[in-house]
């Protein structure tokens, strides 16, 4: 693997592994810290949860990848 591809490699997995985190604190403030809601109605709850899903499912999903095909992670 080139120069380039391994920082393009390392790229990707620290992103994921962002959006991972991201999503879980998301997730853990949505579903357990209802005070943090604020005003907001349910459908802006309903769409920030499936917002932080599909971040960290997305996020999964792409170190899932980065281990398959470039042996990254874990």
């Amino acid at each position: 693997m080139s120069d380039v591809q391994k920082i393009s490699v390392d790229y990707l997995f620290h992103k994921a592994t962002a959006d991972k985190k991201k999503a879980e604190l998301s997730l853990e403030l949505l579903m357990n810290n209802p005070a943090g809601i604020g005003d907001h109605s349910t459908g802006d709850f309903h769409k920030n949860l499936e917002e932080a899903w599909d971040t960290l499912v997305g996020a999964l999903d792409s170190l899932d990848r980065l281990q398959e095909k470039y042996g990254i992670g874990d």
